[in-house]
């Protein structure tokens, strides 16, 4: 029998989680998406977030990383995941835009606040292509945790 994937693109500063099969897509810059599975339910959820850190004014949405990442793991256990059974994949961070500030580096900083709140966490990061000059589409599939991912060329406007 042939398994129905449902579809599903995820948009910046959201996360999606679900028990079903999804094939879930996504485009990244500076933004990064942190793909959780869990190998013994054979489920997955991912976010995508544009900035590492809530400052703490305003609302505390997954438009920030610190934000996403808690929300994502909150989710997963929700569903029923055990902690200890998480792995994780990240992708995205590229500087994309040549801001010329060294203080902007804003995909290096979302690469470094998904590898600490990992760490922090206990939860493996099985693979990663991160940083780099280029975007990337990614997709996501919740029940086997392959992800497809192609760089996406820069074009001159």
């Amino acid at each position: 029998m042939e398994i129905q994937y449902s579809q599903h693109y995820l948009y910046p500063s959201t996360l999606f989680v679900n028990r079903d099969p999804y094939l879930i897509s996504t485009v990244l810059g500076s933004c990064v998406a942190v793909c959780l599975y869990d190998p013994i339910l054979k489920f997955g959820g991912i976010n995508h977030y544009m900035l590492p850190l809530w400052n703490g004014e305003g609302l505390a949405s997954p438009k920030y990383g610190n934000i996403a990442i808690k929300k994502l793991i909150e989710q997963m256990l929700m569903l029923g995941s055990k902690k200890v059974s998480l792995k994780a994949k990240v992708f995205g961070g590229g500087e994309v835009i040549d801001a010329g500030i060294s203080n902007f580096r804003i995909g290096e900083r979302n690469i470094a606040i998904a590898k600490s709140m990992l760490e922090e966490e206990y939860i493996p990061v099985l693979s990663s292509s991160v940083a780099g000059k280029l975007g990337r589409k990614i997709i996501f599939n919740t029940l086997t945790s392959e992800v497809q991912h192609k760089f996406i060329e820069r074009k001159a406007f």
